[in-house]
């Protein structure tokens, strides 16, 4: 809940910029605190962020502390309120018998943070201060994140403070019902009449004190950081700090692609597919079977971002080695059984090691992707996962991705199904304008990776409901 509510307050102020949420009320991120930012195996995956026990002072050599001096500044007022409204009606007539259902959701999640300000050193008196400091290269910490690939040190730079006591309130409500009646007769059975009606009904209202002084977003200085214990500051926007390996720095990045960071245009967005296409090919010569159920289950879990944080997580140890696991007790018990089938059917997919990892690739490639989906985007997506109209979609990728143009017919995209994609692909920068029976896609300017997660996340789905 606090996690949505900082993530939230980020893209709203700060959009693409430096801030990162706070996604804990535990961690603390104090000026020149320590933060281990570890990059991810895709190039275009947001990294993610590990705050330490420690500050700038605790790794350095010698007893003499550095003491930046801080400014503080009024930053804004922030108070919002976020909704989402679904409702569903069902209603069915047959011979024997009628039948009506329905359901609702609610949900609104009010954040108050108040009036907060700004806390930031004075970058100019810290590089005076740490010219001539060395780090204590034999500290624990150091020691244990050199030893794992494509971390990186980072101290805190400017952090998003509280000021007064403020709260988070999540509202849910949740209802449904049912009636109907049933006519059972025949020549030899006596008439039978069923009838039932149901309501079921559920509300949840949570509250969240949050102290003044609490941190809610903050920005980070990454370190280079030579053999011999000398770093310096990355001050220029897109410079990567990392450790110095026989001569040069290391960023260690574990990406499979040596594509620009930046992709924007859709030259180099095709490039990019095709450098993929092994993945997409793999996921839809599985068999059939074991496509079916792993689209059913990941699309279960599409309309809640978390849950689908959770699975990416657990691939990505798996990745790594480690035993899969679930260690998130947020999710519920429907949300950990769908992570648990795939776990399974990714076991049977690939009896032997060598067909298992090729599998795992491209489970974790399509996660990834999704992973890195706005939340809005999400549950647009998920409307659009049956077979047909992922066919559909898969057309607007190659509209997207190189042929500008591709015409398709009003039975192949039909109004409604135009109007779910619209938005979809709006939301990745990728407008797309229909005339007549022809579909024309343009990438607007500084998509970022926005338009290359999108259509892997689409040709990754497609690809499992291949033949369903």
């Amino acid at each position: 809940m606090f996690a949505i509510a900082t993530k939230n307050f980020v893209e709203e102020v700060d959009d693409g910029g430096l801030l990162i949420p706070v996604s804990s009320l535990n961690d603390s991120f104090d000026l020149l605190r320590v933060v281990v930012k570890r990059k991810r195996f895709w190039f275009w995956q947001k990294p993610k962020y590990y705050p330490t026990d420690f500050n700038l002072n605790d790794l350095l050599a010698g007893d003499t502390p550095i003491t930046p001096a801080v400014l503080e500044t009024d930053f804004i007022k922030y108070s919002s309120t976020l909704g989402d409204n679904k409702q569903a009606n069902v209603d069915a007539t047959f011979a024997q018998g009628k039948l009506a259902m329905g359901g609702k959701d609610h949900s609104k999640l009010k954040s108050s943070f108040g009036t907060l300000k700004k806390e930031e050193f004075d970058v100019q008196k810290l590089l005076i201060d740490s010219k001539s400091r060395v780090l204590d290269m034999s500290h624990c910490l150091i020691q244990q994140t050199q030893e794992k690939p494509k971390q990186v040190f980072g101290i805190v730079k400017e952090r998003i403070v509280t000021t007064q006591p403020c709260s988070v309130i999540e509202e849910v409500q949740q209802g449904g019902h049912f009636s109907g009646s049933l006519i059972a007769c025949g020549r030899r059975t006596p008439r039978i009449s069923l009838r039932e009606n149901t309501s079921l009904s559920t509300d949840s209202n949570i509250t969240m004190e949050i102290p003044s002084h609490t941190t809610i977003a903050y920005s980070l200085i990454e370190l280079e950081i030579k053999q011999d214990g000398h770093f310096e500051l990355c001050l220029m926007s897109g410079t990567s700090g990392g450790f110095e390996v026989d001569g040069h720095v290391e960023e260690r990045l574990l990406g499979v692609s040596a594509a620009p960071a930046e992709n924007t245009d859709d030259h180099l967005l095709q490039l990019e597919l095709e450098r993929l296409k092994v993945h997409f090919q793999l996921l839809s010569a599985l068999p059939a079977s074991s496509r079916s159920s792993l689209l059913q289950h990941i699309t279960e879990l599409m309309p809640d971002p978390a849950a689908i944080g959770a699975l990416q997580n657990a691939l990505d140890g798996m990745y790594l080695g480690m035993k899969p696991s679930l260690n998130d007790d947020g999710l519920k018990e429907s949300q950990q059984q769908h992570i648990q089938a795939v776990f399974d059917l990714l076991d049977q997919s690939g009896a032997e090691e060598s067909t298992r990892a090729p599998v795992l690739t491209a489970l974790h490639l399509t996660v990834s992707a999704l992973d890195e989906m706005s939340d809005d985007s999400l549950p647009v997506l998920r409307m659009c996962s049956n077979p047909a109209t992922l066919q559909t979609l898969e057309l607007l990728v190659q509209c997207a991705s190189g042929n500008r143009e591709t015409p398709l017919s009003s039975a192949a995209l039909p109004d409604d199904v135009y109007e779910r994609t619209e938005p979809l692909f709006a939301c990745s920068s990728v407008s797309l304008r229909r005339d007549g029976d022809a579909v024309r896609a343009e990438i607007r300017n500084n998509p970022g990776h926005r338009p290359l997660i999108l259509c892997i996340a689409i040709k990754s789905l497609a690809s499992l409901a291949h033949g369903c």
